[in-house]
């Protein structure tokens, strides 16, 4: 599972995703169980530590150059 993009490819706000409520998932018997909010948030945290270093790396001018290129066609 990936973590949350919003607007231009950049990971959503960490605020703005933990008040995002978590569904609920259910049991063997079709009622509701209690979400599993615990795990959603270490994974989340985990994610984050991972790969938010990486995300705030600046693009190489020359893949910029491929995609404006590639906008053009």
């Amino acid at each position: 599972m990936l973590p949350p993009r919003g607007a231009m490819g950049q990971p959503e706000d960490k605020d703005a995703a933990a008040a995002r409520p978590v569904p609920a998932k259910a049991n063997r018997n079709g009622k509701a169980a209690v979400p599993d909010a615990a795990f959603d948030v270490w994974l989340r945290r985990g994610l984050h530590q991972i790969f938010d270093d990486v995300a705030r790396e600046p693009i190489p001018p020359e893949l910029l150059r491929l995609i404006e290129q590639d906008r053009k066609k």
